[in-house]
């Protein structure tokens, strides 16, 4: 009891506490020099409270709570392995910000489904939980302004980090959309592929090429091959013989030749 006693208390420590705190400090000390794994063992199981914690600050995000429980025991295993008691620094000092390290690490590095830069990623972790002290703090949701002075930067900053969290996780295809009509989902209001724009290409190069020919000749392939006229039905439109509508077709599809056969030679030369 006389060895109980000796130990110093911090302020608003009960003796219990004290006690326990102690006595994971001699444990901690005995593993720095011996490395024995049961003691290690028995310290991860000491601190692991710790560690589950620290984990529940990251329930507000996509990943499993067993998932961050699992990095944070990493976090805590590093903690142990590292600290040294020679230092005069409490362990909870040492362990918190390694575990928290862990944590922001993984949720950086594994969970975004696209990519965003660091600086975004660290501010949106730090997002929520200034946004549910301040709502507790002023009674209401917070403003952009009210985040960005929280959190010591622009609202500019705040306003990209919020989009940053909005594409954390993407939205499933399979995902019912609000409306009426509830069988819906995001898939069936995505546009398919039109056919047409297969095409474009070559409806554009096309326009090029006409843009040499006078406006009869382009008139008169339109009709042939736009609305699909006969050659009568065209020299009927026209006022002219079946054998002119022939001869222009004729000749117009000659010069496109030669308008192509030109830009392609040009290009050759460049």
């Amino acid at each position: 009891m006389g060895a109980v006693r000796d130990i110093p208390r911090r302020r608003g420590e009960d003796r219990d506490t004290t006690v326990q705190r102690r006595a994971g400090e001699l444990r901690l000390a005995r593993f720095h020099h011996s490395r024995d794994t049961g003691e290690r063992d028995a310290l991860i199981e000491r601190y692991m409270p710790l560690a589950r914690s620290l984990a529940a600050r990251y329930r507000h995000t996509s990943e499993p709570f067993d998932d961050l429980l699992q990095v944070a025991s990493i976090g805590l295993l590093k903690a142990i392995e590292r600290y040294d008691p020679g230092r005069g620094t409490a362990f909870s000092s040492f362990a918190v910000p390694t575990i928290l390290g862990e944590l922001r690490r993984h949720l950086r590095d594994h969970t975004w489904s696209i990519h965003v830069p660091r600086d975004l990623q660290e501010l949106g972790q730090r997002l929520a939980p200034a946004t549910e002290e301040l709502a507790l703090e002023l009674g209401r949701p917070p403003t952009i302004a009210e985040l960005a002075a929280r959190l010591d930067t622009r609202e500019e900053e705040v306003l990209d980090a919020r989009e940053a969290v909005a594409a954390h996780s993407p939205a499933s295809l399979d995902e019912p959309v609000k409306g009426e009509d509830t069988s819906a989902t995001l898939a069936d209001l995505l546009g398919s592929d039109d056919r047409a724009m297969d095409r474009c290409e070559d409806a554009l190069l096309l326009d090029h090429y006409l843009a040499h020919l006078p406006a009869r000749s382009r008139q008169v392939l339109r009709l042939r091959f736009q609305e699909d006229l006969k050659q009568r039905e065209i020299g009927a439109v026209l006022g002219v013989s079946q054998m002119h509508v022939s001869r222009l077709i004729r000749q117009s599809l000659e010069q496109l030749q030669a308008v192509a056969a030109e830009e392609r030679a040009r290009e050759g030369q460049a």
